[in-house]
């Protein structure tokens, strides 16, 4: 090897190395960075606070067999220096990531952690404080920044349901059928309003509703469930063992 083709060879190994060290060093800057997990202001109302964990719920219920997912809610979510640095916070008050490790802790949901990944579902539970903020600055930032698939913002002084799904040219406004309930394609269910009692608030709620217009039950819900119909089981088993003279003890 000639002394120039040397001295290119030295130069590719020394700029190799200056871009590696250059990477990592931004990468410790990244790791240093202090990244709160609440600003101390709480959630609007209590109805909110409940409504969030609901759907947090509905999710778990909905994938119980699955751990490909995080769902979260009132955290928040860090896309990039400059967000830090101008403590420019954002947290969705219910999201969700699909195909990544649901099991692992996080207090935050940080993108240079998480493979640039970014929420596939955002929902929104406005006030009349926040729901300008909602539709036009929050929505122009999942759709233009985040890319999240499906944004749905629900309105509880106004009892409206706002959705959109990203297109390659934006967010499209997402049609509600003749229930005014929406489809979420990401989640395969439709979002709508129930009104009954959950956690001791008689109100209107947004659940999830199966393709077949049955109401998606909450990981409570379906615990009940399982008992009534295992002791309607055990009754009938009964009845019949009565029929035949036969008690459930065999005598």
């Amino acid at each position: 090897m000639s002394a120039l083709q040397h001295a290119a060879v030295y130069e590719d190994d020394i700029s190799g190395h200056s871009e590696q060290t250059g990477i990592e060093a931004a990468l410790k800057r990244l790791e240093e960075l202090d990244l709160p997990t609440e600003d101390g202001i709480p959630l609007e109302t209590n109805w909110h606070r409940i409504q969030m964990n609901l759907l947090i719920d509905l999710v778990h219920q909905l994938w119980r067999d699955r751990q490909n997912y995080f769902v979260g809610g009132n955290m928040f979510i860090y896309f990039s220096v400059q967000q830090v640095r101008n403590r420019d916070y954002r947290g969705p008050d219910f999201f969700v990531v699909k195909d990544t490790d649901g099991t692992r802790k996080r207090d935050a949901w940080v993108l240079w952690e998480e493979g640039g990944q970014y929420p596939d579902v955002i929902v929104e539970l406005a006030s009349a404080s926040t729901i300008k903020t909602d539709l036009g600055l929050k929505k122009n930032l999942y759709e233009r920044i985040f890319r999240t698939r499906e944004y749905f913002c629900y309105d509880p002084d106004e009892d409206r349901l706002y959705g959109w799904k990203l297109t390659p040219s934006g967010y499209v406004e997402l049609t509600p059928d003749d229930r005014g309930r929406l489809r979420s394609k990401e989640l395969s269910v439709w979002l709508g309003t129930w009104e009954g009692e959950h956690q001791r608030l008689d109100t209107l709620w947004l659940r999830f509703y199966t393709d077949e217009g049955q109401l998606l039950p909450t990981s409570t819900e379906a615990e009940t469930q399982r008992a009534e119909a295992a002791e309607a089981e055990l009754k009938r088993l009964r009845e019949m063992l009565a029929k035949q003279g036969l008690t459930d003890d065999g005598k």
